[in-house]
């Protein structure tokens, strides 16, 4: 804590998703929390955040090489560090600052793999520091809603649940142009994305996973899949090339802020932003399917496709006294073409529930609208990281190690599902789980 009373944060990782944090940290929460350091390997990156803070009106805030990642700890004594980078290295950074006397916030997902999920753990049982996972979908009033009607009973024991969720060719694209391409940095997307989604589920039924079966493979992107259609392949990367006739490519030139973090830094780490989603090189999946059975014994049934011209998901859930849906649309249809500001309002975060009851007539639930990302969740996420006092939280929506856990093993089981052939029980991955069956027993 620094002497004038504000918490102190420090910062590894300064790419796309640093905003998330630094925003309301600075903008909102700056009475009570103060940033002290950031770091990253990109000394281009670093410096495109030490301009926006200036830009904000805040303090100058120095900047380390990632290498010199105790230094700033033992420099700066920050009270916390936020952990924004590459989904491989989140494990490194969350160890080392524990082990140096700090608490950790962390991106979604925890980690990648079990081996690094079982050496957090064991860090945290040896530290007795603190990590708090950030699932913003949780936040959101839709969530909310259904979690609120599923702990009211109102269509009594849930028994099964059916979650099919659909990237579009704007947003699945994006992961295979960029490192999450790469399943060593990523764990493809049955971690980074489906973390989301399997933590909604267990936090909805408020059940830890048991047994995990899927089947996942490559077949839309890549350069063999683009052959196999007829396509042909004229570029790694889409940067000096023509273009206009690709509704897949990214122009990096084309947005200052995508220039300034990912263009002009090439030349620091030879990171490319921009590679071709039909290009060589991908190792992680775009169509999958998992089977989970729980602890609590309910099943679900989930499905990620990243090539879809629509974006959002669908949940149902089938209890002893009836079936709940729920639908969730977001941005918009997509056209080969077809500019943002074309779009215009089609670019929406559209929700609905219906219920069903056993014997009796459907009815939609109403849902309080909220502004701000991932349909409103961000802002009271954020609000719950940095306010001293935050609004008390009845729906248990903060998550700490063992509920980031329980999340990415559903996804590590299934790619080694995906590998075998074979059934995954996720004791055998991460004994440290524990033995709860309700998700709300775990931290």
């Amino acid at each position: 804590m620094s002497q004038n009373g504000k918490k102190r944060y420090a910062m590894v990782g300064t790419g796309g998703r640093a905003p998330m944090f630094l925003d309301p940290l600075v903008e909102t929460y700056g009475e009570v929390g103060d940033l002290v350091g950031l770091c990253d390997v990109n000394p281009a990156r670093l410096e495109h955040y030490r301009r926006r803070l200036a830009e904000m009106g805040y303090h100058d805030v120095p900047t380390w090489d990632a290498a010199e990642f105790d230094r700033m700890i033992e420099s700066t004594k920050p009270d916390c560090v936020i952990v924004t980078t590459v989904d491989a290295f989140h494990h490194e950074y969350v160890i080392r600052a524990m082990d140096l006397g700090c608490d950790a916030i962390t991106e979604k997902p925890m980690t990648i793999d079990d081996e690094k999920c079982r050496a957090i753990l064991d860090c945290i049982e040896r530290t007795g520091r603190n990590l708090r996972v950030t699932f913003n979908y949780r936040w959101g009033p839709g969530p909310t809603r259904v979690r609120e009607l599923i702990q009211e009973g109102t269509i009594g024991e849930i028994i099964h649940v059916d979650l099919d969720y659909l990237l579009n060719t704007s947003h699945g694209a994006d992961y295979f142009r960029r490192w999450h391409r790469e399943k060593d940095k990523s764990g493809g997307l049955m971690v980074h994305k489906a973390t989301h989604h399997f933590d909604l589920v267990n936090w909805w039924i408020d059940a830890v996973p048991e047994t995990v079966f899927g089947m996942g493979r490559l077949a839309f992107y890549g350069r063999e899949n683009a052959e196999r259609r007829g396509l042909e392949v004229k570029y790694d990367r889409y940067a000096g090339q023509d273009t206009v006739d690709d509704p897949f490519a990214l122009d990096l030139a084309e947005d200052e802020k995508m220039r300034e973090l990912y263009l002009e830094p090439e030349k620091h780490d030879g990171y490319h932003r921009d590679q071709n989603v039909f290009g060589d090189g991908i190792t992680i999946e775009d169509t999958m399917s998992v089977l989970v059975r729980y602890r609590t014994g309910v099943v679900l049934n989930y499905s990620l496709n990243a090539y879809l011209p629509r974006e959002g998901f669908n949940v149902s859930f089938n209890g002893t006294k009836g079936r709940l849906e729920y639908q969730e649309i977001h941005g918009s249809h997509i056209i080969a073409g077809q500019s943002t500001e074309e779009l215009g309002e089609e670019m929406s975060w559209e929700s609905q529930i219906v219920v069903h009851p056993m014997f009796g007539k459907a009815y939609k639930i109403e849902i309080e609208e909220a502004e701000g990302g991932h349909g409103g969740g961000d802002p009271m996420l954020q609000e719950q990281i940095f306010a001293t006092s935050p609004k008390p939280d009845p729906w248990g929506r903060n998550a700490g190690h063992g509920q980031g856990a329980a999340s990415i093993l559903i996804g590590i089981a299934a790619n080694h599902s995906f590998r075998t052939g074979l059934p995954v029980a996720i004791r055998d991955l991460c004994p440290k789980l524990g033995d709860a069956s309700r998700l709300s027993d775990l931290p």
